[in-house]
């Protein structure tokens, strides 16, 4: 890929802030002395796994959840928001990066958020993809080890030169999540995609973020409700 056309994947925008002090104090911190991109990219992947907490119910910043810089300071946040930090550090580092999106069924869904969204499918669920020895590498830093032990869901790992996206069964062999439909890759967090997507998939009930009720989600916590059932 062209070095011009690769600009636009280091830029800092207003959601992949990546010039923040915040942002750039933690990768730097993260990375250490590592020069090489493939294992900056490993070292980045794992902090944002395992030091943000995956939570769906962490809307309480409204536009703001989406912003890395929040995500890093609450350190929680779903699929979407732990993506945009990943792509936010990686920026940092000097190593370009975008995000990917896709429909996706998880059979691992707590009941409670089962009920709230009235489905088990997914839409908009996001990864990061880095440009490494010349080619995209897409990793899903989504489900932080302590959940995927309590859930007994295998971790996913990253090498720095496959993809790796969610395991099709648990530790038990049950299905666990199911890609449905690829919705892109961005430069950066197209917010209306989303909504678009939100729209078409549950048919108004989380059409828009600001539908939610931010009180009522504020005092859950999924992993709390999957490790009680």
């Amino acid at each position: 890929m062209k070095e011009q056309t690769l600009d636009l994947y280091l830029k800092s925008t207003n959601y992949i802030d990546s010039d923040n002090p915040d942002i750039i104090e933690y990768a730097r911190h993260v990375v250490g002395s590592v020069t090489n991109q493939v294992t900056q990219a490993i070292r980045l992947y794992y902090a944002v796994r395992d030091d943000i907490r995956y939570n769906p119910y962490a809307f309480s910043g409204g536009d703001d959840t989406f912003k890395a810089s929040y995500v890093l300071a609450n350190k929680e946040g779903y699929c979407v928001p732990k993506a945009i930090l990943l792509a936010a550090v990686g920026r940092a580092m000097g190593i370009p990066t975008r995000l990917g999106f896709a429909d996706v069924r998880n059979h691992l869904t707590s009941p409670k958020l089962k009920q709230l969204m009235q489905t088990d499918i997914f839409a908009f669920h996001g990864n990061t993809g880095f440009f490494l020895n010349n080619k995209w590498v897409k990793c899903t830093p989504a489900f932080n080890l302590s959940l995927c032990e309590k859930a007994n869901v295998k971790p996913l790992e990253f090498d720095g030169t496959c993809d790796s996206l969610f395991h099709p069964l648990d530790n038990a062999g049950n299905k666990h999540m199911e890609y449905l439909k690829d919705r892109g890759d961005f430069a950066d967090f197209p917010r209306e995609e989303m909504a678009r997507a939100y729209a078409e998939v549950y048919g108004g009930k989380l059409g828009s973020i600001s539908d939610i009720n931010i009180n009522e989600l504020s005092n859950r916590d999924f992993e709390s409700e999957v490790t009680s059932n």
